[in-house]
C-alpha cells in the first residue's frame, strides 16, 4: 500500500492492530505518522487513549506494556513509536521451547490497540521473526526514495493536491536546487504557497523570489551558458558561486551539471529525436529539450564523455583528493576545461 492508501484506510476507520513504517525516504514515514497523531482520535479521546513514544527513550516492554492496555471511552488506543530505529528491541529469542514475551505479542495483538512503529533511514531487517509478525498481523510499509527523473511529477502532484499549478520552469528549477529531500522540497511549497493566491500557476519568478534562487545566477543559466560556449557569462556565474557558497555549493552545482551532461550523453544515444520522445527518454519537460539539443550541438558524444569524466574528477578533488584548492579556483579551472 501507499502512504496515500492507509491514510485513506485510516480515514474509513479500516484500522489494523500493527504497522511497520520503515524505509530511507522518512517523507512518507511522517505523512502517516503525522495523520494518525493528529487525526485518528478525536481531541476527547486523546487524553485517555492516545501514547506517543521516542525510539530513544523507550524499549520494546515499555511499548507492549501500553499496548496491552484497553481504550477507555473509545473504540480504540493508539500507540505511536517514533524513531523507532533508536529502541532497544531487544534479542530475539531462538529457542523455541522459550516465550517471547515481545513475539507473543505480536502474534496476537489487542484488536483495540493501533500500534504504529515509524522505523526511518532504512529498512527493518526482514529476516527478524519480528518484521514477519508484524507483516502477517498487521501491515508492512517500506518508504522508499524518488529517484530524481520522478521528483518533478511529485512537485506537480503536491502543488495540485494543494490547489495550485506548476509552471514546467518552476518545477524543474525547484527539482534541481532541492534534490530529493521530499520533506525540504514539500516545506518549501508549502511557504511559497503563502505568497501565491490559490488556484494561480506557481512560476519560475515565484519560486526565484521565494526560495532565494538568484534570477540571473543560478545552474540553470550555467548550463545554458555552457551549452552556448559563452565564456564570459560562464564566468560570471561562477564567480557569483564563489562570492555566495553556502547558496552554490559546489557539491550542489557539480551534481546538476552531471546530471545534466549525463541526459545531453543521452540525447546522443538517442535514435527519436522528436520533442515527446526526447522528453520521455530524458524524463524532463518537453519545454527543456530544446536546451539538451543546444547543448548537443556545442559538444559531440566524444566531448560529452569527456565533460561527465571531468565532473567527476573535480568531485573528487573538492573532496581533497589529489588537490589543495578551493571550491572556486576548482571550479573556474573545470569550466575552462569543459570550453576549451
Amino acid at each position: 500500500m501507499t502512504a496515500t492508501e492507509i491514510i485513506k484506510d485510516f480515514k474509513n476507520r479500516k484500522l489494523k492492530p500493527l504497522y511497520l513504517l520503515h524505509g530511507e525516504e522518512p517523507y512518507f514515514i511522517d505523512l502517516v505518522s503525522n495523520y494518525a497523531e493528529d487525526k485518528l482520535l478525536s481531541d476527547a479521546e486523546k487524553g485517555f487513549n492516545q501514547t506517543v513514544l521516542y525510539g530513544k527513550d523507550t524499549d520494546i516492554m515499555t511499548v507492549l506494556n501500553a499496548a496491552k492496555r484497553y481504550p477507555i471511552m473509545s473504540d480504540y488506543q493508539l500507540v505511536l513509536v517514533k524513531e523507532a530505529q533508536d529502541m532497544k528491541w531487544g534479542k530475539e529469542d531462538d529457542d523455541k521451547k522459550g516465550i517471547d514475551p515481545v513475539l507473543s505479542y505480536l502474534e496476537n495483538p489487542l484488536r483495540s490497540t493501533v500500534l504504529i512503529f515509524c522505523y526511518k533511514y532504512g529498512k527493518f531487517d526482514k529476516r527478524k521473526k519480528t518484521y514477519k509478525a508484524i507483516d502477517k498481523n498487521g501491515l508492512v510499509f517500506e518508504s522508499t526514495s524518488l529517484y530524481d527523473n520522478k521528483i518533478p511529477a511529485w512537485i506537480e502532484d503536491y502543488a495540485g493536491e494543494k490547489g495550485y499549478k506548476m509552471d514546467g520552469q518552476a518545477t524543474a528549477m525547484m527539482a534541481e536546487y532541492l534534490g530529493n529531500d521530499l520533506s525540504k522540497i514539500a516545506n518549501e511549497l508549502d511557504k511559497l504557497m503563502l505568497n501565491v493566491s490559490k488556484g494561480q500557476s506557481i512560476t519560475l519568478q515565484h519560486v526565484q523570489d521565494n526560495i532565494g534562487i538568484s534570477r540571473e545566477y543560478n545552474v540553470f543559466e550555467l548550463q545554458s551558458a555552457l551549452s552556448r560556449k559563452d565564456p564570459l557569462k560562464v564566468n560570471q556565474i561562477v564567480n557569483y558561486f564563489e562570492a555566495n557558497p553556502k547558496s552554490n555549493p559546489m557539491v550542489l552545482v557539480l551534481g546538476n551539471l552531471n546530471n545534466f551532461f549525463s541526459k545531453v550523453l543521452l540525447y546522443h544515444y538517442a535514435k527519436d529525436k522528436s520533442p515527446q520522445s526526447l522528453a520521455r527518454e530524458l524524463g524532463v519537460n518537453p519545454y527543456f529539450v530544446k536546451d539538451y539539443e543546444l547543448a548537443a550541438r556545442s559538444y559531440n558524444y566524444g566531448k560529452t564523455m569527456q565533460i561527465i569524466s571531468l565532473l567527476r574528477e573535480y568531485d573528487l578533488k573538492s573532496k581533497g583528493v589529489d588537490s589543495n584548492d578551493g571550491p572556486g579556483e576548482l571550479m573556474k579551472e573545470l569550466m575552462f576545461k569543459i570550453l576549451h
